[in-house]
C-alpha cells in the first residue's frame, strides 16, 4: 500500500470504519445486487407496477457504484 504523501487528505475515523467493513464483502455481492434488482424491476413491469418497477431499477447503478468502491478499497486500501 502507498503511504498518503499529503497529510491534509487524510481519511476521518468514520470513513476509515466504513472501508474496513465493506471491504470484508465479497465484490459479486454488489454485482448480484444489481442483477437482482433489475430483474425485480423487470417482474414489476411485467406485472403493470410501472412506478414501483423504475423505483427498484434505479437502484443497480448505486450497486454497481458501491462494488466499484468496495473493489478499489481492497486493492488501494483506505489511505
Amino acid at each position: 500500500m502507498s503511504k498518503n504523501l499529503n497529510p491534509q487528505h487524510d481519511e476521518g475515523p468514520v470513513a476509515k470504519t466504513i472501508e474496513e467493513q465493506t471491504a470484508k464483502l465479497p465484490s459479486d455481492l454488489f454485482l448480484w445486487a444489481a442483477l437482482g434488482s433489475m430483474g425485480v424491476s423487470l417482474a414489476l413491469k411485467l406485472q403493470g407496477e410501472n412506478h414501483k418497477a423504475l423505483f427498484v431499477g434505479q437502484w443497480a447503478a448505486p450497486f454497481l457504484i458501491l462494488g466499484l468502491y468496495n473493489k478499489l478499497v481492497k486493492l488501494e486500501g483506505s489511505e
